[in-house]
C-alpha cells in the first residue's frame, strides 16, 4: 500500500465546529484588541463590558418576561448569545480549546445539524436552568454551559460503546465527574456562583438530546442493549 503523502497529519476539523467556534474567537479578538488601544482608542478598553451589556444572559430579563408574557426577540436572543462572550482571554480560550476537542470526536459521528442542535440546546437549557435559581441576578456569559452539551454528547458515544461491548457503562460518566471536580476546587479556592448549575444542565441536555439527534438514535440504543 502506498502512502498518501498529500495527506493531512491531523484529521479534518468538522466545519459545523468551526462555524460555531469561529464567532466566539472574532468576538474575543475585537474585545482584545479594544483593550490593548490597537482599535478603537479610549472607547476600546469598555468594549468587552459593552459587549456583555449586549450578549449576556440576564437572569431577572428572563423572569421579568415569564412573569409578564412577553417574549421579544432581544431578550430571547441572548439565550444563544452569551456564548459569545467572556470574562477574560483565557476564559475564552479554554471555552475555544473545549468546543474545538469536544466537537471534533462528536461531529466525526454526529450530523453536523446535530452537533449545533447540541450546543445550542444546551445553552438554551443551561440559561433557563440558570433563571430558575432563586436570587441569582449576576449575568450568565461563556461558552460552557454549551460545551458541557458537547461533553454530554461525548459521553452518549461513549455509554452506547460500552453498552454493546458489555462493558461498565458508569465509566462513560468519568469525564463529566472530572470537570465538575475540577470545577468544584477552582470554586473552594478562587469563589464562584452557580455557573455550574447551568453547566450540569447542558451536560444533561447534551446526553438526553443525543438520543434523538445521533444517528440511528433511540433506536440504535435500544438494539444495542437488547444485544447484551
Amino acid at each position: 500500500m502506498r502512502d498518501n503523502y498529500n495527506a493531512s497529519p491531523v484529521n479534518p476539523m468538522p466545519a459545523v465546529v468551526w462555524l460555531l467556534a469561529l464567532p466566539i474567537v472574532a468576538m474575543e479578538a475585537v474585545v482584545a484588541l479594544g483593550a490593548s488601544g490597537i482599535v478603537g482608542g479610549g472607547a476600546g478598553a469598555g468594549w468587552r463590558l459593552d459587549a456583555w451589556q449586549r450578549f449576556a444572559f440576564s437572569p431577572d430579563l428572563m423572569r421579568a418576561m415569564l412573569e409578564t408574557h412577553t417574549y421579544p426577540w432581544q431578550g430571547m436572543i441572548r439565550l444563544v448569545s452569551y456564548p459569545l462572550v467572556h470574562a477574560t482571554f483565557l476564559h475564552a480560550l479554554m471555552a475555544v480549546v473545549i468546543l474545538l476537542a469536544l466537537g471534533k470526536m462528536v461531529g466525526e459521528v454526529f450530523r453536523p445539524w446535530a452537533v449545533a442542535a447540541v450546543f445550542l440546546g444546551a445553552a438554551v437549557v443551561g440559561a433557563l436552568a440558570y433563571a430558575a435559581i432563586p436570587g441569582v441576578r449576576a449575568p450568565l456569559i461563556g461558552a460552557y454551559p454549551a460545551d458541557y452539551g458537547l461533553v454530554g454528547a461525548f459521553t452518549f458515544l461513549i455509554w452506547t460503546r460500552l453498552a454493546a461491548t458489555g462493558g461498565n457503562q458508569y465509566r462513560a460518566f468519568s469525564l463529566i465527574g472530572m470537570l465538575l471536580g475540577i470545577q468544584l476546587l477552582f470554586g473552594l479556592f478562587f469563589g464562584g456562583g452557580y455557573e455550574w448549575v447551568a453547566d450540569l444542565a447542558g451536560f444533561a441536555t447534551g446526553f438526553l438530546l443525543s438520543f434523538a439527534v445521533s444517528p440511528g438514535g433511540w433506536a440504535r440504543v435500544k438494539e444495542k442493549l437488547r444485544r447484551r
